[in-house]
């Protein structure tokens, strides 16, 4: 199968809170978008990596999205090598995105930094012929992503490119209430986290108000570019 889009997290639930509402606006128009998470989220201090394989599957069903895969690299302790890059070479082969959406190029998790720099380095090396890999006994053909674009995450990073999803608000708020044993549960007794505050929650409905006000939206995500962002005509600009 070929993907228009494959948004690619360090963790489940990284792509959910950042561009879900981009993949639920282009899965509505007919794009087959697909999610490549690089661990199971094993270190999350709440839930499990069992839990957490249940939460992504709950979250793809949401999305509607045509494939959801996890390499299982090492939570936290993954590095970019060539190891890692061939992984998803291999993923970027088998599915020939057009598009990546990957993590922001600086956050306050370290996988994130470090899962943006591993996207970006594969998208590049999985361009390149001399570079062998093989899916079911088969060799594959090259492919290099149009463009790689980074969300963002927990640091309001300024973006580059600033997409409207307007209308899409709630299925992104279902796909990420999914992770249940992550998020705001005022019944949990389980520990507190970054991201388990009821102030959390509530961020991802502001942030993307924030970017919509500031295009003339009621909601927008954000991204950093590796390239100058083009456009065919001025009036392509909204």
């Amino acid at each position: 199968m070929k993907l228009d889009i494959l948004a690619i997290g360090a963790h489940p639930d990284d792509v959910e809170l950042s561009c879900s509402g981009v993949l639920a606006k282009e899965i509505s128009r007919g794009k087959k978008c697909g999610i490549l998470d690089l661990t199971r989220g094993e270190l999350g201090t709440r839930g499990s990596a069992e839990i957490r394989d249940q939460e992504a599957a709950a979250a793809a069903e949401i999305l509607g999205l045509s494939i959801r895969e996890n390499i299982a690299l090492a939570d936290g302790f993954f590095a970019n090598d060539k190891d890692s890059q061939l992984r998803i070479i291999e993923i970027l082969r088998k599915y020939r995105p057009e598009i990546v959406l990957c993590n922001a190029i600086d956050d306050r998790h370290i996988d994130h930094g470090k899962g943006s720099k591993l996207t970006s380095d594969a998208c590049f090396l999985s361009g390149l012929k001399k570079i062998e890999t093989t899916l079911d006994g088969k060799s594959q053909e090259a492919w290099r992503p149009k463009q790689v674009y980074h969300y963002i995450q927990w640091k309001n990073l300024k973006p580059d490119v600033v997409v409207d999803i307007s209308g899409f608000m709630d299925v992104k708020m279902k796909s990420v209430l999914a992770y249940r044993s992550q998020f705001y549960d005022p019944n949990t007794g389980e520990d507190n986290t970054p991201i388990s505050s009821k102030n959390f929650q509530e961020s991802i409905k502001y942030r993307a108000q924030d970017l919509g006000r500031l295009i003339g939206t009621e909601y927008a995500e954000g991204f950093t570019t590796e390239r100058y962002p083009a456009v065919d005509s001025i009036f392509d600009l909204i």
